[in-house]
C-alpha cells in the first residue's frame, strides 16, 4: 500500500507495560506506531524506545485532563482555559522532541455546558492551539466521537467538526477520521471520507460492532482500503481492540489489506 499502518500503542499490545510495546511492535513488523496518551513517561524513555526499535510515532493526544475521573479533554470548558493551554504546551514538548507531526485534540463532555459559550470556548482554543503547533510544523486535529462510546462527548458528528474546521480555517486545522466511529454515528463511512477528503488530516480504523480489528464485524474493509491505497498517502492508525490478542488480531493484514507495516 502507499502508506503505513501506525499500530496503536495505547490499545494494541496492552498484555505488556505501555513501555515494552515499542518492541512488540517492531518484533510484529511495524515501522510506525501511535499513541493516546505517553505522558507517564518521560520524553527521553519514549526517545530512547522509538530508537532502538527504528519507529516512528505519527500520533500522540494532548493531556485530556483528569481521564479517571471522566475528562475526555477539557478544550470545551471555559473554566479550564489556561488549564488548557497548558496542556498544549506539554503536548508540543512532547511532539516536538518525539518528531511528531499530528496531535489529536480531545474536545471534551459537554453534557453540562450552555451550548454557545462551549462553541465559542472550543473556537478560542483551537485557535490558540493551531497558532502555537504551527511555529512547530505540528498538524492539530478533532475528531467526532460517538456517543456509545463516550457519552456526552461534544464534537459528536463530522458535520460539526467541518463547521469548525472551515470557520477556523487554519491550514494546520484538520480532521482525524476514524472510521469506526463515523460508521457509528452515520452509518456507510466511505462516501463521507470522499466527500471531506481536503479536511482530513489522519485516519484511524477498527471494525464494528466491538472496535476489534477489521474482519471481525461488518465493515468492508477491502473496498476501504481498496480506496485508500488510491486517494489517502498518510499513516493509517490501528485503533482497535484485538478481539485474539494482540499478535493474533494482525492476520487480517494479510487478507485484507497486503504490506504496510
Amino acid at each position: 500500500m502507499n502508506h503505513q499502518f501506525a499500530v496503536n500503542l495505547s490499545t494494541i499490545f496492552t498484555e505488556v507495560p505501555f513501555i515494552e510495546r515499542f518492541a512488540k511492535a517492531r518484533d510484529a513488523g511495524f515501522t510506525t506506531v501511535e499513541c493516546q496518551f505517553p505522558y507517564e513517561h518521560s520524553v527521553e524513555e519514549i526517545q530512547q524506545e522509538l530508537e532502538l526499535n527504528c519507529l516512528q510515532l505519527a500520533l500522540i493526544n494532548l493531556p485530556p485532563g483528569d481521564w479517571q475521573n471522566g475528562d475526555r479533554g477539557i478544550t470545551v470548558d471555559p473554566n479550564r482555559m489556561d488549564e488548557f493551554k497548558k496542556s498544549v504546551k506539554v503536548g508540543i514538548q512532547y511532539a516536538v522532541a518525539l518528531n511528531v507531526k499530528n496531535i489529536h485534540c480531545m474536545a471534551g463532555i459537554g453534557t453540562n455546558l450552555e451550548s454557545k459559550l462551549a462553541k465559542d470556548t472550543f473556537l478560542k482554543n483551537l485557535h490558540y492551539a493551531a497558532t502555537e503547533m504551527e511555529k512547530h510544523g505540528i498538524t492539530i486535529l478533532i475528531e467526532p466521537i460517538n456517543l456509545y462510546d463516550i457519552p456526552g462527548y461534544y464534537l459528536n458528528n463530522l458535520q460539526q467538526a467541518v463547521e469548525i474546521i472551515t470557520l477556523l480555517d487554519r491550514p494546520n486545522l484538520k480532521m482525524q477520521f476514524d472510521f469506526y466511529h463515523i460508521q457509528r454515528i452515520h452509518g456507510d463511512p466511505l462516501p463521507y471520507f470522499i466527500e471531506n477528503r481536503d479536511l482530513i488530516g489522519h485516519v484511524q480504523i477498527a471494525d464494528n460492532p466491538g472496535r476489534h480489528e477489521p474482519g471481525t464485524g461488518e465493515m468492508d474493509y477491502a473496498t476501504i482500503f481498496s480506496f485508500l491505497e488510491e486517494k489517502y498517502s498518510g499513516s493509517i492508525g490501528l485503533e482497535y481492540l484485538p478481539l485474539k490478542g494482540s499478535k493474533a488480531s494482525f492476520e487480517w493484514l494479510n487478507k485484507i489489506a497486503i504490506g504496510g507495516r
